[in-house]
């Protein structure tokens, strides 16, 4: 009998769970690697140290990146899937909310929160690209859910949209910082924080 797999040799029933395991030990392995450069600088990532701080295995580790420089590539190339579907957003309040909760969850996915305040600190020309790629496509998108606001009459003129963002942004960074983690209440509570004032 012959076993059937996927392109990485797992087995195929396996296949979904394997591949979210796959996906979440990326993940922590990346995340590590961007805490490291954040804290130490790039010359400080390697292989032994993401190891060290994730839990992840050296092997592990090298079955994905051949060495520190490959590592180091996969963090340039880390960045957070297009989401067309919010330049479709009505601008409501529960669209609001679901907007900021969408932030949350990319932010999650690609960089991880805790970074997001770090890398947007930075000096380092090497984090410049994961502001271009992660950070500024969902202020891009914020501004475009206020202005179509604006223009249905939903929200007033004038708003200084980019502070709004930081706002949100700072508030979320500390969430992670102060509490572990963005709770699930953070979007609805910054809804009821932001929306008295861009209201019309």
């Amino acid at each position: 009998m012959t076993m059937t797999t996927d392109s990485a040799g797992a087995p195929a029933e396996a296949t979904g769970r394997g591949r979210h395991t796959r996906e979440a030990t990326d993940r922590k392995i990346l995340h590590t690697a961007m805490e490291i450069a954040l804290q130490r600088g790039i010359a400080g990532v390697t292989i032994e140290e993401v190891a060290r701080r994730s839990g992840v295995a050296k092997t592990t580790i090298y079955r994905r990146y051949a060495n520190t420089n490959d590592l180091l590539r996969g963090l340039r190339t880390l960045g957070v899937p297009d989401a067309g579907v919010i330049h479709e957003m009505t601008p409501t309040r529960g669209n609001l909310e679901a907007l900021l909760r969408t932030i949350v969850e990319r932010f999650r996915s690609s960089i991880g929160v805790k970074a997001v305040g770090l890398v947007m600190s930075s000096d380092d020309e090497f984090f410049h690209h994961v502001v271009d790629d992660t950070i500024q496509p969902e202020e891009r998108r914020c501004e475009e859910f206020f202005r179509q606001g604006v223009k249905a009459g939903v929200f007033r003129a004038g708003v200084d949209v980019r502070f709004l963002f930081g706002t949100a942004i700072g508030s979320m960074v500390a969430c992670e910082a102060l509490g572990g983690e963005v709770g699930d209440d953070w979007a609805a509570r910054m809804t009821d924080l932001i929306w008295p004032a861009i209201a019309a």
